[in-house]
């Protein structure tokens, strides 16, 4: 499937899971929600158009590994953001628990041999990547805007998926008219109802949700325990089987979470 008639798919399902829950926030909260219709514009190219279709056209040049290690970036671009807008230096734990976690995930996508890191092969797609990880960032840090404090977290994120998928439409017009492949198999759309419902709606509604709560730093280094997850996924669904760098993996980025996250220790660098 094309990946951009794919990313508006995905997020045409979504607004029309969301839809009944929240309509009527939305009606709430019309007005400020007119009022922040630019921030909100921008999140949607950021999440979707940036964070969705430009992801999907990258993989189809770069590998998973490739994909996998410049994105878990993203979390560390959040804290480094974060602290240059508030004009503050690092605070230490936070430092330490995205190198930690950030050096956990390679060691688990790169099987141990971190020197493999030299033999990658870094092509177009690579650059995408970038593009995501950044994009990703100031999403999470736009996200936290006091101005959008007055939505609620269910209305902002429908109204923000609704933009995105606005901003996708275009494309996907393109992919229909110059490559086709619009899908028509039953297995087809479970797939796509799949990626809207967990990576998508409740995924996006969570980490949404997160960044009001605990705010943007806290939540993104949890982007960390992706490739734990994965990992993990697999040994129960696929029969995959765990190594010794999983381990060593899982505790850098375990720790690196609770170094990052910890509200006790917080000397600053």
């Amino acid at each position: 499937m094309p990946p951009w008639t794919l990313a508006f798919l995905r997020w045409v399902l979504a607004c029309l899971i969301l839809a009944p829950f929240a309509l009527g926030q939305i009606r709430a909260r019309a007005r400020a929600i007119r009022t922040e219709w630019h921030r909100i514009v921008l999140l949607g190219f950021l999440g979707m158009w940036i964070s969705g279709g430009v992801v999907y056209l990258s993989l189809q040049f770069t590998t998973a590994t490739n994909a996998t290690l410049i994105y878990t970036v993203s979390p560390a671009l959040v804290v480094l953001f974060a602290a240059i807008l508030a004009r503050r230096p690092l605070l230490l734990m936070q430092a330490l628990g995205v190198m930690f976690g950030v050096a956990g995930v390679a060691i688990i996508v790169l099987e141990g041999d971190l020197t493999a890191v030299g033999s990658l092969d870094f092509n177009r797609g690579d650059l995408g990547m970038i593009a995501a990880a950044i994009a990703w960032a100031i999403y999470s840090l736009v996200l936290k805007r006091s101005a959008l404090d007055a939505i609620p977290t269910l209305a902002l994120f429908f109204a923000i998926a609704i933009a995105g998928m606005i901003t996708l439409t275009s494309l996907m017009a393109y992919e229909a008219v110059t490559v086709g492949r619009f899908p028509i198999t039953l297995n087809s759309w479970i797939s796509i109802l799949g990626l809207a419902i967990f990576p998508s709606v409740l995924s996006f509604s969570f980490y949404q949700y997160g960044i009001k709560t605990v705010g943007p730093s806290s939540t993104a280094i949890f982007m960390c325990l992706l490739p734990p997850y994965g990992v993990m996924l697999a040994v129960v669904f696929l029969g995959e089987r765990l190594h010794l760098y999983h381990w060593v993996g899982f505790a850098m980025v375990l720790g690196g979470v609770i170094l990052a996250t910890s509200a006790e220790l917080r000397p600053r660098l």
